[in-house]
């Protein structure tokens, strides 16, 4: 993980503790995940509606590569649809609460969840993608003329593939999550 943030202030590391004693996430999670303390964007732009209709946002500073991105990707008649953007610490720890109520084991959601305070998605600088037919959040997404596209483009707008296989973190493949790193 390579998102470049401020270091969070220590309430906001003292919150995160509580809610990750709260939901019964282990104390060494980020030591075993290689996973930095993320914290939330204090600044955030609209980047238009995700796939259900929901406005979504990005911190400014990569908004505009976002922006730049999909039009450009347009311009090779490629649709970049988002799926989900910015998360709060609290969207974070109630997506993992309601999974567990539903019955999940919570180490079958650290694997496709960062736990609260380690998300990309806190930083405002992590976008969740799909293509027209194919449904959000699958590994599918990788046979996509996007996620081709986006192998080929995306580091030129300052975004990389967060969760390529077998990579560090524990986190399951992701071809959907993608985070710009530059200037952030």
């Amino acid at each position: 993980m390579n998102v470049q943030v401020a270091t969070p202030p220590a309430d906001y590391a003292a919150r995160v503790a509580a809610i990750h004693r709260e939901l019964g996430i282990p104390a060494d999670y980020a030591a075993r995940h290689r996973l930095p303390l993320l914290p939330e964007a204090g600044e955030l732009a609209a980047i238009g509606p995700d796939i259900f209709g929901r406005e979504q946002q990005l911190a400014p500073h990569a908004a505009g590569p976002w922006q730049a991105m999909r039009t450009r990707a347009l311009q090779d008649d490629i649709v970049l649809l988002v799926v989900s953007a910015f998360r709060g610490l609290d969207y974070q720890r109630d997506l993992i609460a309601r999974k567990l109520a539903s019955g999940q084991q919570l180490a079958d959601i650290l694997k496709v969840n960062a736990a609260p305070g380690y998300s990309e998605h806190h930083t405002g600088c992590a976008v969740d993608l799909t293509a027209a037919g194919y449904a959000p959040l699958e590994t599918e997404f990788d046979s996509t003329q996007a996620f081709a596209w986006l192998k080929r483009h995306a580091n030129g707008f300052g975004f990389r593939l967060s969760y390529p296989r077998d990579n560090p973190h524990g986190i399951a493949y992701e071809p959907w999550h993608w985070a710009y790193i530059k200037d952030s």
